[in-house]
């Protein structure tokens, strides 16, 4: 074995590949012959979309367990640690498995060079074929038909909410940014759309490969009680579901697309309402608004492209609060910095703006710019603290709020993790 511990064989995966990312699945793949994984025997759902992948894939995970199947998911990016990417029976993966799985990649792959997203993807895979499970769940790192998850057939295929990300990419519209994400459908399989205004590409697409296609508000759908809320689809119906206690305004459709999911699955892996209703009542996702209690509430929340901000700002505009709304704002360069800040000023008092030092992250300075141009061309006055680190801006947020004030820290995965390491 290369490395005995798992800080090392990531430490390693950083410098292995000459680009942090480089999409195509001709490196990944040909490594999986040799490891003998491209049929690795369980039922694969793979998600793709621009937000509500990690919901869908929690949700989906937490019912699935609650009925006794045996699970896998793998997610990305983590928050805190490495070993969050990959769960078995809803466990994080343990630092030896890793480690072993990783031991096998770098045997197998001779001298094919691994960006450090194709090794943890085969390395899921590996610790996966392992553990002898019924049911996996992936979820998209980047995109779709060029993204090493895509590696791997899609029995059922998943779109979440699709939106304008990861430009550098992806490309600079909508359609074709949906176009890309749409690559992990199969000919004759299913797919499953959480979004209601699915761009035509994807129609086309699905309609070429002559995948059965299930929509939000066509072929299936939700309605809202005070209490409860029910799921029809054009076969079935649901009624007294328990609401998911992940909080955000778009869950629902998240919620709705994984019951069209758990009806596909029906005949093979059927679940019944309690199963649902225990899996919504109990699914667990951090940094996805996820409420940290206190005098002064904190809110962390995952969202860095304007669609999430709206959601986050229509959450956080529903939600009492007595005093004022800071803002903990960290971002990376390629992300719609003026998107995400337009959608948050109506539900934001002051601004605590920092410097994100890592690769690929912006500086304080850009982002100041941009809240100043938009509230200078609105008239309005801004409240602004500009600091070098996340853990800095929170800390000065934290000494300006008053008891009955909320913080809110958003941006990036990287804002709300360093956040965490303190809060948790």
């Amino acid at each position: 074995m290369r490395f005995n511990t798992l800080h090392a064989w990531l430490s390693w995966h950083e410098t292995l590949h000459p680009e942090n990312i480089e999409l195509g699945l001709d490196r990944v793949n040909s490594v999986l012959q040799r490891l003998d994984l491209s049929k690795p025997g369980f039922f694969t759902i793979t998600v793709a979309g621009t937000n509500g992948k990690g919901s869908c894939v929690a949700m989906l995970e937490s019912i699935l367990l609650q009925a006794g199947y045996k699970v896998g998911a793998y997610t990305s990016p983590h928050l805190l640690r490495y070993n969050e990417r990959i769960r078995v029976h809803g466990r994080e993966a343990e630092d030896q498995q890793l480690c072993d799985a990783f031991a096998r990649i770098d045997k197998a792959r001779e001298n094919t060079s691994l960006t450090y997203f194709e090794f943890g993807t085969l390395a899921a895979i590996d610790v996966f074929s392992r553990a002898g499970l019924d049911i996996v769940i992936l979820e998209v790192g980047l995109g779709g038909r060029l993204d090493a998850v895509n590696v791997l057939d899609a029995d059922i295929a998943v779109l979440s909410a699709l939106d304008i990300d990861h430009t550098d990419w992806l490309g600079n519209d909508r359609n074709t940014i949906a176009m890309e994400k749409a690559g992990i459908l199969r000919k004759g399989k299913p797919v499953v759309i959480a979004d209601p205004d699915v761009p035509g590409s994807v129609l086309d697409y699905a309609g070429k490969l002559n995948s059965p296609l299930y929509r939000l508000g066509y072929d299936y759908g939700f309605d809202k009680q005070s209490q409860s809320w029910s799921w029809w689809s054009k076969q079935t119906k649901r009624n007294a579901l328990v609401y998911p206690s992940l909080r955000g305004e778009g869950q629902l459709h998240n919620a709705s697309c994984v019951l069209m999911v758990l009806a596909l699955l029906a005949e093979t892996f059927p679940v019944n309402q309690q199963d649902i209703r225990n899996g919504l009542a109990n699914v667990a996702l951090p940094g996805r608004f996820q409420l940290i209690p206190g005098a002064v509430l904190q809110v962390l929340d995952v969202a860095h492209n304007p669609q999430s901000a709206q959601a986050l700002s229509q959450t956080l505009s529903h939600q009492a609060c007595k005093g004022k709304t800071h803002a903990v704002i960290g971002m990376l360069q390629d992300k719609d910095i003026r998107g995400v800040i337009e959608q948050m000023t109506a539900v934001v008092d002051q601004w605590y703006v920092a410097d994100l030092n890592v690769v690929r992250g912006e500086k304080a300075v850009t982002i100041v710019k941009t809240l100043r141009d938009i509230y200078t061309s609105r008239g309005q006055v801004l409240k602004i603290e500009q600091t070098q680190s996340v853990t800095e801006a929170h800390r000065a947020a934290l000494a300006t709020a008053d008891e009955g004030d909320r913080i809110v820290i958003f941006g990036s995965f990287i804002t709300v993790a360093e956040v965490m390491q303190h809060v948790l």
